[in-house]
Parts: structure tokens; sequence; C-alpha cells
């Protein structure tokens, strides 16, 4: 007892599917690996302020497609198309191929495990305290009554303590050993003014599932 399993990676090939699909000998392997590390680092960087749900990877012959799934597509696309335009042209350059970029709405952002972190990192570098930003995030989740479970933990320094501590907030439930369950999962860490980094974990129990998308 005791093992933690990445509820994700747990699931592939079950109701989940790879962010990232392409075939390389041992020769690429490594290149194309170091490549997607740069362009998921450079999208979360850029395109923060749009929240982020999903960066998929795709690999052909001659073509790399990136699809970015994001809360506000507006952001991404700018004023007459000129957001996507300059990240398009950057994507080109880190992977130095032609990228085939598309970006997509999420459908519904208030119960995205990644959005949720994202936007609770958020709310903690600007010295909220993470409670109120947990069950903040917890209403918006519960308000759609499309989830059936969500659980939020927030560790660290926090606000600023001496001794690192875990906090959580829950409702639902959330069956982790139940491979048919559609458990969406998000880790993200965020830098918080005297106090380090505070590691931010987001479940989110969507129902039961037994087909990938």
């Amino acid at each position: 007892m005791g093992q933690k399993v990445n509820p994700t990676g747990f699931r592939i090939g079950v109701n989940k599917n790879q962010l990232a699909t392409w075939y390389s000998d041992k020769k690429n392997y490594a290149k194309y690996l170091a490549d997607d590390i740069k362009v998921r680092s450079y999208v979360q960087k850029k395109l923060s302020s749009a929240g982020i749900a999903e960066i998929k990877i795709n690999r052909n012959l001659n073509t790399v497609a990136v699809e970015i799934t994001v809360a506000r597509p507006g952001v991404v696309i700018g004023r007459g198309g000129k957001g996507i335009e300059e990240v398009k042209k950057q994507l080109d350059v880190i992977l130095k191929t032609k990228t085939d970029l598309k970006v997509l709405e999420a459908k519904n952002p208030a119960i995205s495990a990644q959005i949720i972190a994202s936007n609770i990192a958020e709310q903690i570098g600007r010295r909220v305290a993470p409670k109120i930003a947990m069950f903040r995030e917890l209403e918006n989740a519960k308000n759609t009554r499309l989830a059936k479970g969500v659980k939020i933990a927030v560790s660290g320094r926090i606000r600023g303590s001496e001794i690192a501590r875990t906090e959580k907030a829950q409702f639902g439930s959330i069956p982790l050993q139940t491979l048919r369950a559609d458990v969406d999962y998000a880790n993200v860490h965020a830098p918080v003014p005297n106090a380090g980094i505070q590691g931010i974990k987001v479940w989110v129990y969507k129902g039961e599932k037994r087909t990938r998308d």
C-alpha cells in the first residue's frame, strides 16, 4: 500500500489516448522527445492566459501537427490572426519543419483538471489563500453538474509557513483503482512569493467510460 500511479498513464489504452503520437528509431527518438518537451514548454508559457487544457503532437512524414485545446481561443488567435501566426512561426523554428497548428475550444473548461490546476496556480501566485482558490474551483465544477467528483491537493510552504504541508478539498467520489473510470488528472507547479514552489494536483471524475475518444 502507499504506492501511487499516474491516473492518466494507468488508463492509456483503456479510455485514454497518448498526447503524442509518433514512431522513431533509436537515432531520432531522443531528438523528437526533446522537441516535444520544448514545444509544450513554449506553448504553456506563451499561452498561459488562454487556459490550456491539452496539447497533442502528431508526427507525419513531412509535417508535425500540433493541436492545442484552450478555454479562450480568442486569446490565442489574436487580432486579425496575428497571435496564432506568431505561435506557428515559433513552432516551425523549434521543430525545424512545417507545423500544422490547430486551436480548439475546450467544451467544459470548468471540469478540465489542467485548467483547474492552472487557475489555482495563478490565484496562489497572487497570494490568494489556497483554501479559497480550491473551494472557488470546486464550486465552479459542481455547478456544471457534469463532474461526479473533484479532488484538489495543494502542497508546499502554504501561506509562507516554515514547514511544508498539504491542504485538500474534495466533493463526490474519485475511484482511482477502477480502470473504466474516466479520471482527468493534472499536476502543476506554482511559484509563490516568499513561499517557494507549491504543487497543485487535481483529479476530476467524469463517470465511467470504456472506450477511447
